[in-house]
């Protein structure tokens, strides 16, 4: 919580802490030992990642719009780049 009881400012790049422990989400874990990105729906739409193994870390916050297109081109394989190995 920020001064007075009142929620912090919500930016890109902010400590993930300070959006609390409570709504965060691992919908991409698997048998990976742990090691994943965790999501939170914070109350305005937008989107909150932040990676597992550094809970304390920064928070990367985006749009309801920026994380569907993210989502329906990650569908579509558009980011499959990402995983090819050289």
């Amino acid at each position: 919580m920020g001064h007075s009881g009142h929620p912090p400012h919500i930016y890109n790049g902010m400590p993930a802490k300070h959006l609390g422990t409570e709504g965060w989400q691992k919908p991409w874990s698997g048998t990976n030992g742990g090691s994943c990105v965790e999501a939170m729906k914070l109350g305005d739409g937008r989107v909150a990642l932040r990676q597992s193994t550094d809970p304390e870390g920064p928070a990367l916050i985006y749009t309801t719009h920026e994380f569907e297109t993210f989502l329906q081109g990650a569908k579509q394989g558009v980011a499959d780049f990402l995983l090819a190995s050289d």
